[in-house]
């Protein structure tokens, strides 16, 4: 079995070599390890995206805006990623961000992944009839596990999902309560005890 150090290492160097720079392959290295550890075809995607590239170049998308169409081929699920990545701070006053045509989309995924890290929120990803949620890089939930090749996404939508808690603030003021049995009163005894105590400064 492949190690995940492995993983991210032949990445970065096959995107070098498929003409992308340093910088970016560093990212995709990055990503390819994460779709491969959370259980995620991702050497196999790349493997055959770059095979595609070699026989047609796929559209740049450099800017994002809240809707985003081809003009002829799909989307390099590369550079859309990395522009997204880029621009997601300013991208969350959107509510909701549409795509159509993106080539290999699991390779896309990550770069969401590592987006929601980076403004702290949770986004949820459709791939057509693929769902995926993403929390803050840590974990993706999915209604669908994938081990084979996504040659094409058609319709590609993300949401940005609002931070809210999951309990009731009854429920947390009743464990809060719980909690403070654990809180100890301060006292002459432990003033005596507590560090630095007993310590003369003589300077």
């Amino acid at each position: 079995m492949k190690s995940l150090s492995e993983i991210d290492t032949v990445s970065k160097r096959a995107t070098r070599a498929a003409d992308f720079s340093w910088g970016i392959a560093e990212e995709v290295g990055k990503n390819i390890r994460l779709l491969e550890m959370f259980g995620l075809p991702g050497i196999k995607n790349l493997n055959y995206y770059y095979k595609s590239r070699n026989k047609k170049n796929f559209e740049k998308l450099n800017h994002i805006t809240a809707e985003n169409k081809t003009k002829e081929l799909e989307f390099c699920p590369i550079i859309a990623g990395v522009n997204f990545m880029d621009q997601v701070k300013t991208l969350e006053n959107l509510n909701e961000i549409r795509f159509e045509k993106i080539a290999y989309p699991l390779l896309f995924l990550p770069f969401i992944s590592r987006a929601s890290e980076i403004i702290g929120r949770k986004l949820f990803l459709k791939i057509d009839n693929k769902e995926f949620l993403l929390n803050y890089n840590n974990s993706i939930y999915s209604n669908t596990l994938t081990h084979g090749i996504l040659e094409i996404g058609n319709i590609l939508s993300i949401k940005f999902l609002k931070n809210i808690d999951f309990f009731s603030e009854n429920e947390w003021n009743e464990l809060y309560k719980l909690s403070e049995d654990t809180f100890v009163e301060e006292n002459d005894s432990l003033k005596k005890n507590a560090a630095g105590a007993g310590l003369t400064d003589n300077d």
